[in-house]
């Protein structure tokens, strides 16, 4: 009986530290994170900025990016993000340009990939 209650007090806890260390749910405004391009942005998260890396795969295609929180910024803030996800609730597109930090395809072009958000409600 006691080792049972161990076994599940123990598996309680790695599932607990796994949910803490993998969700990006407790961030603050602004903060940022890398993954994996196969993982799908959060919501109330941006793509900021795409790149290579050997630790997502390999290949041609960008397969890593930076993510950032744009969940409790002020009304009238401004922010750049990649066009590789759709502005969160609240958020409107005022420029879009082209950057080569936001290059997500295998085929690049000078064709615009970023935005200018800002928080209007």
């Amino acid at each position: 009986m006691i080792r049972t209650r161990y076994a599940v007090a123990l598996a309680t806890m790695a599932v607990t530290a796994l949910a803490v260390t993998a969700s990006p749910a407790s961030a603050a405004p602004g903060d940022t994170v890398n993954m994996c391009a196969s993982a799908l942005t959060p919501d109330g998260w941006v793509d900021v900025q795409w790149w290579n890396s050997a630790g997502c795969g390999s290949g041609f295609t960008p397969n890593m990016k930076q993510i950032k929180d744009l969940r409790g910024y002020p009304v009238g803030t401004q922010v750049n993000a990649c066009a590789s996800t759709w502005p969160p609730a609240g958020w409107t597109i005022t420029n879009t340009y082209y950057s080569s930090g936001c290059r997500y395809s295998a085929v690049p072009s000078f064709n615009p990939n970023t935005w200018t958000l800002k928080r209007t409600f």
